[in-house]
Parts: structure tokens; C-alpha cells; sequence
């Protein structure tokens, strides 16, 4: 029996299915993003579910060509140009991450194609993570001509070291479901065909499991991140800052004309 659950925002829905909660981003044909309704709901998602009665455990997929492509170039803009926005924005991305960790049911992403932004937020941020072989991780910030703050810091070095982390966050390189497997950035890789069935399979097991052990376990590791937290709201702070100056400006230009940025070669010294 599956059951709705309402949220307001058509980026993703969720549905309640024998005590897994499946957050599903997309519909078929389409790319997923998330638009200023989508990120705000986003961010209060998690806690919503973790008090939802029969919740035992969430998996995040997607119904779209890919994962998630994270916000819409609106979203960008208004960031550029309105400091209101860019507090707001900075507000609800540290609510998705600290709702993902504080949420006591075990989180499950199965990544399909490109999962970008808050999409690759909520994908590497799941206790579980299950990629397609062919799918297609990528961190844009600095690309963008902004830090990359919205979980990267937080996270990336504990997954696949510093040396790999700071390769793919300052250099924005494509990282394959298979290679991000291989050093660690998610917990397994599957053939496309697999990816629903096995993070279902998982998404059950854990549901079965003991609640009180699954969150216990899941809070003791997390304390890993929340050591981490300072280096979080360092990047997070960095990156809202960056939107108001010129590289943002230009990386957006960029962006709505389909070329690479140009940015301006500021002397590091000034910074």
C-alpha cells in the first residue's frame, strides 16, 4: 500500500510504502532541479519524516533522466543579485544538511545520471549510497566562481581522502558512479538496471532492522561530520559571500551564454 505524504513543491514528492518513505525527485523525461519551493522544502523535509509515524527508513530517487541538477539558474540569479535571497538560501542549505544528519532513519540515495548541487548534497550526505555505473557526480562551484559550501567541505575528505577531494572540488571534474565506488565517495556502484532494485532491497533491510540500533549507530558516526561542522559553516559562509562578487556575476554570464568564465585574475594576497 503506498500513501501520499505532502510537501509543498513539484521538484520531488514522497510516498509512504510499508515503512519506507520514498522521496522522489522528477518525473520521467525530465531533469530534476530544485527551484526556491523546491530548496526550502528540501530543507525541512528530513525532519518531517524522521517524526512520521511508520517511517522506518527514507530512500531518495529519481524519476527524471537524472538524479537532481540542484537549483535553477532563477535561483542563481537571485542569489547574484539580492542579499535577502542569498540569506536565505545559505539558511536552508545548512537545514538540508544538519536535517539529513539529525534525521534518525537511515537515509538511502540511488543516483541515476547527473546529480549536481543540492541533488549531490542530498546523494552523498545519505548513510547508504547506491550510483549507477554511468552516473555523473559533479561539484560546479568554483566553476560557478563560488566556494564549494553546501556540503563538499563537510564530508568529501572523510569519503575519499583530501588529495581526491580537493582534485575533484577545485578542478569541477566529472566523477563516474564506477570511479566514485572505487575511492570511496559512494557505497556502491550498480549496473543501471539494478539501481532501484537494490536500493530498494537495501531501503527494506533497514527497515526490518532495529530502530533504536540503526540511530544509535547512525548519530555515534555522524559525530565524525559534526567535528567537521566548523569546516562546514566556513565553506557555507564562503560560498554565500562569493555570489555577491564579480566571479559569481561573470560564472552566471557564463552560464546563461554557454561559455567558459573569464574570471578576473584577483591577486590571492587581497583575498
Amino acid at each position: 500500500m503506498s500513501d501520499r505524504f505532502e510537501v509543498d513543491t513539484d521538484n520531488f514528492r514522497v510516498e509512504l510504502n510499508d515503512g519506507v518513505a520514498e522521496l522522489v525527485f522528477g518525473v520521467p523525461g525530465s531533469m530534476p532541479f530544485t527551484d526556491r519551493r523546491g530548496h526550502r522544502e528540501l530543507s525541512r523535509v528530513w525532519s518531517r519524516l524522521g517524526e512520521q509515524p511508520g517511517v522506518r527508513s527514507i530512500l531518495v530517487r529519481s524519476e527524471g533522466k537524472g538524479f537532481c541538477a540542484g537549483g535553477t539558474i532563477e535561483v542563481v540569479q537571485q542569489m547574484v543579485s539580492s542579499e535577502a535571497s542569498r540569506l536565505t538560501v545559505m539558511k536552508e542549505a545548512r537545514a538540508i544538511v544538519q536535517g539529513i544528519l539529525d534525521c534518525d532513519r537511515p537515509v538511502v540515495s540511488a543516483i541515476n545520471g547527473a546529480a549536481v548541487g543540492a541533488g549531490l548534497a542530498v546523494a552523498l550526505l545519505a548513510d547508504i549510497s547506491i550510483a549507477s555505473r554511468t552516473a555523473k557526480l559533479i561539484d560546479g562551484h568554483t566553476k560557478l566562481g563560488v566556494a564549494a559550501g553546501d556540503h563538499a567541505a563537510l564530508i568529501w575528505p572523510l569519503l575519499c581522502g583530501m588529495a581526491k577531494a580537493k582534485y575533484y572540488l577545485l578542478l569541477c571534474e566529472t566523477l563516474t558512479g564506477e570511479e566514485a565506488e572505487r575511492i570511496g565517495v559512494v557505497s556502491a556502484a550498480v549496473d543501471e538496471v539494478e539501481l532501484l532494485a537494490t536500493a530498494r532491497s537495501v531501503s527494506r533491510r533497514l527497515a526490518d532492522g532495529s530502530g533504536t540500533a540503526l540511530a544509535w549507530t547512525k548519530r555515534s558516526l555522524n559525530h565524525w561530520l559534526r567535528a567537521a561542522w566548523p569546516a562546514f559553516e566556513a565553506s557555507l559562509a564562503a560560498e554565500i559571500l562569493g555570489f555577491a562578487g564579480s566571479d559569481a556575476s561573470e560564472g552566471l554570464c557564463a552560464l546563461e551564454e554557454k561559455r567558459a568564465p573569464l574570471f578576473a585574475n584577483v591577486n590571492a594576497t587581497a583575498i
